[in-house]
């Protein structure tokens, strides 16, 4: 997990869940004090608020204060009136040991059921190895000086005929920004669009890299709940009428799943054609559906372009691509092309011309048949090992890259998450994507990259686990 100098919204993949009973601060003073001595938390990041840490950790706000206040008389974290407690500048640093007989390499690989695994299997990386040496063998003019910052004319038009089929986007090449991600495409409309203090909803629970976009640049942020239809955006009026964008997932929701119905569809479009408003429409794998053809987008049923739809090519090939792109109204392009040449210049020409003939030569369209077949049977082994684990229901997506196994009311998934973790298998707290509303308790868990048998073991694991943990 990345360090940056904002509070870190979930501590749960780096500070371990503390002991139910025992010296609850001499706990989290350890934790928190390997973690800055490792180097997982650098020197200048800011510390989450003792209050959040301690509604995080499920212990009292007294026991995490008396922490810190050890971190800071032991000069790990100075506290600044008024801003907060940072990890000091000066802290001494210790090297992470590995078992003898542990290869470096394991060490960053990802335990099965991490989210964001790549889906590209090895004949997808042979026919990208050969497209990559193709145009280093003979490199065009394009590589040899600075492109346009919206990206290749080529790629954008290739994406922007695979969207008008594959996803019924109303587009033409001229309104596709190439980006390094949705990530990026998102910071752009935000800074290009939006001002600080202005007033967004994002969907309860969200995708934290998006809040974090809107947070990082001073917009006001209102949870929305979301049911079995999505966003209601009659909600999001009554909670904060003076929004001016709204951030969703429609197709499937992360992290609950669900697909936005279409009377809620319309709603919203009509909400943000009445109030001049803009919807980001992050279609983040709809390519993944396991019953039927993909929804179609949002975008495409708006007449009033107010939708800014974002995609990328980091879940349908793999992350290290870092290629994605957004489809801009005109308004929003001529702003955000303008950042784009300030800040990154233009995308990397290199990537884009593999991509490009990957996408012209069908290689792309043969990979996603092959991607959903082993995808689906990865779900269904996931599903299968986890099948009968106490206090867990799990909801069997028919579309995307991962699952939600909810808990009951007795249950932590904060504390699961290291049951889960001690068992093998890699998960993420849903509790830990709540913005507004009280945190609902589940694990979400990936199926892409890993093998059906990998997936299978780790969730059985996790599942005896489970079954031993509430039978003691």
């Amino acid at each position: 997990m990345p360090i940056t100098k904002t509070i870190l919204s979930d501590w749960s993949a780096l500070v371990p869940v503390l002991p139910g009973e025992g010296p609850r601060t001499q706990a989290l003073y350890d934790a928190i004090r390997q973690l800055i001595e490792t180097g997982a938390v650098p020197p200048g990041a800011k510390l989450p608020p003792t209050r959040d840490l301690a509604a995080r950790l499920h212990m009292s706000r007294l026991a995490a204060v008396a922490a810190f206040e050890r971190l800071i008389a032991d000069g790990f974290v100075t506290a600044r009136v008024g801003a907060g407690t940072f990890v000091s500048d000066e802290v001494p640093l210790i090297s992470v040991r590995l078992p003898a007989d542990e290869p470096v390499a394991r060490a960053a690989m990802p335990l099965p059921g991490t989210l964001g695994v790549a889906t590209a299997d090895e004949r997808t990386l042979k026919i990208f190895r050969t497209l990559l040496s193709r145009h280093l063998a003979r490199p065009s003019p394009e590589h040899f000086h600075y492109g346009d910052p919206k990206g290749g004319a080529a790629l954008r038009e290739a994406i922007a005929s695979y969207l008008r089929t594959a996803r019924g986007v109303r587009c033409q090449s001229g309104q596709v920004l190439v980006t390094t991600g949705t990530q990026q495409g998102l910071d752009l409309f935000v800074r290009s669009m939006l001002k600080p203090g202005e007033g967004a909803w994002i969907e309860d629970p969200c995708y934290p890299s998006a809040r974090a976009a809107f947070e990082g640049n001073g917009i006001r942020l209102q949870g929305v709940p979301v049911d079995a239809e999505g966003l209601d955006p009659d909600l999001g009026i009554t909670l904060m009428p003076d929004a001016r964008a709204v951030y969703v997932t429609p197709s499937h929701q992360f992290p609950l799943g669900v697909a936005m119905t279409m009377r809620r569809r319309l709603a919203l479009i009509e909400w943000a054609r009445r109030n001049d408003a803009w919807i980001v429409e992050d279609d983040y794998d709809s390519e993944f559906r396991y019953a039927g053809p993909p929804l179609t987008a949002m975008q495409g049923l708006d007449a009033s372009s107010r939708v800014v739809y974002l995609g990328t090519f980091s879940k349908v090939l793999l992350p290290g691509l870092r290629i994605g792109y957004a489809v801009l109204p005109d308004e929003v392009m001529a702003k955000v092309v303008a950042l784009r040449v300030r800040t990154d210049r233009f995308p990397s020409t290199l990537a884009e011309a593999a991509l490009t003939d990957f996408i012209r030569e069908g290689h792309l369209a043969a990979h996603l048949r092959r991607a959903r077949c082993h995808m689906a049977a990865a779900r269904d082994a996931l599903v299968a090992g986890l099948k009968g684990a106490s206090g867990l229901t799990v909801t069997i997506p028919e579309q995307g890259l991962h699952l939600l196994a909810e808990l009951g009311s007795s249950c932590k998934d904060t504390e699961l998450v290291e049951v889960a973790l001690a068992a093998g298998l890699g998960v993420r707290a849903l509790s830990s994507m709540a913005v507004s509303q009280p945190p609902r308790q589940g694990l979400v868990i990936g199926f892409a990259g890993f093998s059906p048998e990998a997936l299978f073991r780790a969730a059985s694991a996790f599942r005896v686990a489970l079954d031993q943990r509430s039978g003691s």
